[in-house]
């Protein structure tokens, strides 16, 4: 029998593990497509008729936005976009998802709620979302380049507090660009790779660099953090 004395689960939770299971499901079913058509499976003709639909950029960028609410991690979502897009174009619309995506969760917390996020239950946070609060952009961009907060959990987080939404889009954009373009570059390469041609070389070397760089820019943010007061907004 359910323990009737136990705390009740946090809606972020309940969130998280939905979007666990989408994630799970969503890989199994690639996997049954794969096999099932296996012998039609081309990258370089995939690439291509991705390259070719005007709809596609507008479908990853829904998907991402829904991915982004059900804790699907956005790093993934950008090395998709490296594979599907390419160098440059995966680059861009994985950056703009993750905004798009940031946004989202922004304001489903902020506006649309209907109490699904108990804010009673982040009083855990409360301390470091003050100082976000306090300090605008630049906050927003030193948070999302700390990995301590999960990213959908910082999108709802953030939008239970006062920050205006363009310092908080902005601080999202700068703050989440550097693995963005890790990952997409990285994708890129692997899916140059796949097709067996010799172009892999440049984007893997671009997403390593920006890997580095975002494993570097933590540790001067997180002395930045430590060291300074954060500015009014």
């Amino acid at each position: 029998m359910p323990d009737i004395n136990a705390p009740p689960v946090p809606s972020w939770a309940r969130l998280r593990q939905v979007g666990r299971i989408a994630l799970g499901a969503l890989i199994v079913a690639g996997i049954v497509a794969a096999w099932r058509w296996r012998g039609e499976f081309n990258p370089a003709v995939l690439s291509t008729q991705i390259a070719g639909s005007r709809l596609a950029p507008l479908v990853f960028l829904a998907l991402h936005i829904v991915a982004s609410l059900l804790f699907v991690p956005r790093t993934l979502l950008a090395i998709v976009a490296g594979i599907a897009f390419g160098m440059w174009w995966g680059t861009l619309w994985a950056a703009l998802g993750s905004v798009l995506g940031a946004g989202a969760g922004f304001f489903v917390a902020r506006y649309v709620n209907g109490g699904l996020i108990d804010a009673a239950r982040w009083s855990r946070l409360s301390g470091p979302m003050a100082r976000v609060e306090r300090g605008g952009w630049r906050a927003v961009a030193m948070i999302r380049l700390l990995p301590v907060i999960p990213h959908t959990l910082t999108n709802y987080a953030l939008g239970l507090t006062r920050l205006r939404p363009l310092p908080y889009l902005l601080g999202s954009l700068a703050g989440q660009l550097p693995l963005t373009i890790a990952y997409a570059e990285l994708g890129a390469g692997g899916g140059q790779a796949l097709r067996g041609t010799h172009d892999w070389v440049l984007p893997t070397a671009i997403g390593a660099g920006a890997l580095l760089l975002s494993m570097l820019i933590p540790i001067i943010a997180r002395r930045h953090w430590r060291s300074r007061p954060m500015p009014e907004a």
